[in-house]
């Protein structure tokens, strides 16, 4: 058997771009972008592309040193999810040319080599290529070996639009001359590189008995790879099935209430084939179509539901999404289909109950989605905790439903921020504030963080004249966003309390004085 990996380098850049509309010069979703862009996790960039590495980015950079190499740098941000989608188009191409294609991750994948149907692997090769830029992946490189391992080195070798083929029984010969760094593990590489090992070759030619003694089971399946005897197949991904559960009427519907009643087998002809699959929906779209010759669109909406969706849910969000009148009529033409797009499935045991229960009130569900369904998607919002220095950094409002991304990790450290415990009223807009010493004169924080009088009297918004103070803490200066023309400089915050026993946070930012959160 032979094997043939197709590789699309710095995907998650390419994925970016074509989700943000950033790929300025680029030519279609794929095309090449030619400002450099670096994909950026927890401060940390995970993918450039070629522009940005002339510039010195390199992965695992801190985005301050990337800013500091490139200053043109278009920073995007990291979402493994979007390209998982993004792949799916290719994934797709190459399935209806080779059938069993297997998706390593994200901008790779492996499947039989097509030799014998195509006249040749070359000739294999280019067909694949031509189709994938078809499809608008303008980089994309193949290489063909007897194993999987020495495929994907082989494709990592290619130029964008090519291919490298290995010839049969030639993969120890090809990987002789690679450097050990190629191994995805940077314990294994950096112990082999103190141990003088620096090529694949030199690690090979180790006795396989002493690689296993010394460095165990992982050891001695990479002592395999450096080899050329990988056993491992790719396998082949199984098509999804089509879940698109659809309806029709005939004659068109123009009541609410009928077309809810309609539905009702058809929402659980839905749940039972994910059921019968191990799956339960939590994303699903929702099209009714006019019974028109031109089938026109009369609504298409995506609920989300923060467990999974059960036919009666269904039938509520057909109602809520609908129903445009008290009297239940439609406004626009009749309703002829309705249609069930599930486009987020999840295994059922992930979302099943603990032995002791647990989970949200399905009574509540419907209500906030109810509500959401009358003022919007974006009326209904629920806190999600977040790393930050702030009260209100740490927080974030999502959407009812959806499942937060790009979170700033709370366990990092994060200098200057506020001790705990944390404010229970985070102010939208701080309030404006006076804070004087006990001679009348404001208070303020220099250059170095010290305070330059001990705060006696504050005056903020809540209360309607000058109060002393019971007792303070901080400060806690922060000098952040130096680069940014609004809102630059050094910034401190204080706890104070009043002799009333109400505790605010306050910030000193320029000689002006804000109250941002209360303890209440």
């Amino acid at each position: 058997m032979r094997v043939l990996v197709v590789w699309c380098p710095d995907w998650s850049v390419v994925a970016a771009l074509a989700e943000s509309d950033g790929g300025d010069g680029g030519d279609g979703p794929g095309g090449p972008a030619r400002v450099p862009v670096a994909v950026l996790t927890r401060s940390a960039v995970v993918a450039c592309n070629e522009e940005a590495r002339q510039y010195g980015v390199r992965r695992g950079m801190r985005r301050r040193d990337a800013q500091a190499r490139c200053p043109e740098l278009v920073l995007l941000p990291d979402n493994p999810d979007r390209d998982a989608r993004a792949f799916e188009p290719v994934l797709a191409a190459v399935e209806a040319l080779r059938p069993g294609v297997a998706p390593l991750r994200p901008g790779l994948l492996a499947i039989r080599a097509p030799a014998r149907f195509y006249g040749g692997e070359e000739h294999a090769a280019a067909v694949v290529a031509e189709c994938l830029v078809g499809v608008g992946v303008w980089d994309v490189r193949i290489g063909i070996a007897d194993d999987l391992f020495t495929a994907e080195q082989a494709a990592r070798q290619a130029g964008v639009q090519g291919w490298r083929v290995v010839p049969e029984g030639g993969s120890a010969a090809f990987l002789r001359d690679l450097p050990v760094s190629v191994v995805d593990d940077a314990d294994l590489v950096g112990l082999l590189q103190r141990l003088g090992l620096g090529t694949l070759g030199a690690f090979a030619a180790l006795p396989a008995g002493d690689v296993l003694t010394r460095f165990g089971a992982y050891g001695a399946k990479v002592h395999r790879l450096a080899r050329g005897v990988d056993p491992v197949e790719p396998a082949g991904r199984t098509p999804p099935p089509d879940l698109v559960a659809e309806i029709g009427f005939e004659p068109a519907l123009a009541s609410v209430e009928a077309v809810c009643f309609s539905v009702r087998r058809t929402a659980e002809r839905l749940v039972a084939n994910l059921g019968d699959r191990g799956l339960v929906g939590t994303a699903v779209r929702i099209e009714a179509e006019a019974d028109d010759t031109d089938r026109t669109l009369l609504s298409e909406r995506t609920w989300v539901h923060s467990r999974w969706f059960t036919a009666a849910d269904l039938v509520d969000r057909v109602h809520w999404q609908l129903q445009a009148q008290p009297d239940g009529r439609l406004v626009g033409a009749p309703v002829g289909v309705v249609r069930f797009v599930p486009e987020t499935v999840e295994q059922a045991a992930a979302h099943a109950d603990g032995l002791w229960g647990g989970g949200t009130d399905e009574r509540v569900d419907r209500g906030v989605a109810r509500v959401q369904a009358m003022l919007g998607y974006e009326a209904v919002k629920t806190p999600v905790r977040q790393g930050g220095r702030t009260p209100a950094d740490r927080q974030l409002l999502v959407p009812w439903g959806e499942r937060p991304t790009g979170l700033r990790p709370p366990d990092q450290p994060w200098p200057g921020q506020i001790p705990p415990p944390a404010p229970s009223r985070v102010f939208a807009e701080p309030w404006a504030t006076a804070v004087v010493d006990q001679n009348g004169r404001p208070v303020a924080v220099t250059a170095r963080g010290a305070v330059t009088g001990e705060p006696s009297r504050f005056h903020t918004g809540a209360s309607p004249g000058w109060q002393p103070v019971l007792s303070w803490a901080g400060p806690w200066p922060v000098d952040e966003q130096w680069w940014a023309s609004e809102g630059a400089g050094l910034r401190a915050r204080f706890q104070i309390v009043g002799v009333d026993g109400r505790a605010w946070l306050m910030r000193c930012a320029g000689g002006q004085w804000w109250t941002e959160a209360a303890y209440e």
